[in-house]
């Protein structure tokens, strides 16, 4: 299954914007946790955790969907949540915990949700499977269209909701598509450490689903192979497994050291980065430079705007902690 024209373009632009929003986060985040480190400091508390190097796996998925579909993604979501359409700008308003946010700023920047294009994220390890199988069980329950799609990190594949999520997908044929971004790294425990086998795609076996392994975190080839399992999905012929080699260009998390990495390993990723080499693959098969530099000039355009609302709005009163609770 190849792109098209406009598909690539898409593609592209949401890689970008998902980079430029991530640099500005970082800055942001940055800001008031100098000279020492304090993650409780500067306008985004907390921890933060950044995708740049993944993007490929979202808008090679996410440019199949439509909102009918569900998507549920990781403590790592950024780029997920701008390929599947979400608010940008209240979701930098909720980043920030501004009222504006998706969530009133109750939730940051792990627990994103956007109703209105189908988007939910977890700090869980695993719990996007559940979720997942849950949405698309209504799919099919209620005959309405819509497959789920669940991303998860190669470290979540160990978990014991990743297994029941499959063998409950696999058992009643649900439309939902189990996507593994396999970075190498579960925090600082490299795979071949923490896993039993080379590739999880080969656990799609132990469920009755087709496994896919995608290597080289190229978003050509994520786009074909992800376009098979939906359309699978949405042909009422159950669900699929996709493991893709991707790349954590960041830490685990902003402040982490990577002391765990061999040496050199990150100057090797950077060599790979995938926006421009996929910028590169663009201008070799005829598209015109000048409207790349367009489309990155409307992304960097995109991001300011976000990330000027997110400053420009108000927090919530006080008096706002004792709504949207369970009492």
């Amino acid at each position: 299954m190849q792109p098209t024209k406009e598909q690539l373009l898409w593609m592209y632009e949401n890689m970008v914007v998902s980079r430029r929003f991530e640099e500005a986060v970082e800055k942001a985040y940055l800001e008031g946790k100098a000279p020492a480190f304090n993650m409780a400091n500067g306008p985004i508390p907390g921890e933060m955790h950044l995708s740049n190097g993944q993007e490929p796996v979202a808008v090679g998925v996410c440019a199949h969907l439509d909102a009918n579909d569900i998507v549920t993604a990781t403590h790592r979501p950024h780029h997920q949540a701008i390929a599947k359409g979400v608010d940008l700008k209240k979701m930098a308003a909720e980043i920030f915990g501004k009222s504006t946010g998706l969530s009133g700023g109750r939730g940051g920047h792990m627990h994103l949700i956007d109703p209105a294009v189908n988007f939910s994220c977890s700090g869980i390890i695993g719990e996007s499977c559940g979720p997942a199988c849950g949405a698309a069980l209504s799919r099919k329950m209620q005959n309405k269209p819509g497959v789920a799609v669940a991303f998860l990190g190669e470290g979540a594949a160990n978990q014991g909701a990743f297994h029941e999520a499959l063998n409950l997908a696999g058992a009643w044929d649900l439309p939902v598509v189990f996507v593994i971004e396999d970075n190498s790294w579960g925090i600082s425990v490299p795979k071949s450490e923490a896993t039993a086998v080379a590739r999880n795609d080969v656990r799609a076996a132990g469920y009755d689903m087709p496994g896919h392994y995608i290597p080289g975190n190229d978003p050509y080839a994520i786009f074909d192979i992800a376009g098979e399992a939906i359309a699978r999905a949405r042909d009422g012929k159950g669900p699929t497994l996709i493991e893709v080699e991707t790349y954590r260009l960041a830490g685990h998390f902003m402040g982490d050291a990577e002391q765990y990495r061999p040496e050199g390993e990150k100057d090797a990723l950077f060599a790979k980065d995938p926006i421009p080499k996929m910028r590169e693959r663009l201008l070799a098969d005829g598209h015109a430079a000048k409207d790349l530099d367009e489309l990155e000039t409307r992304a960097e355009a995109r991001v300011t705007e976000a990330i000027t609302f997110a400053r420009d709005s108000a927090y919530a009163p006080d008096t706002d902690a004792l709504t949207a609770v369970f009492v």
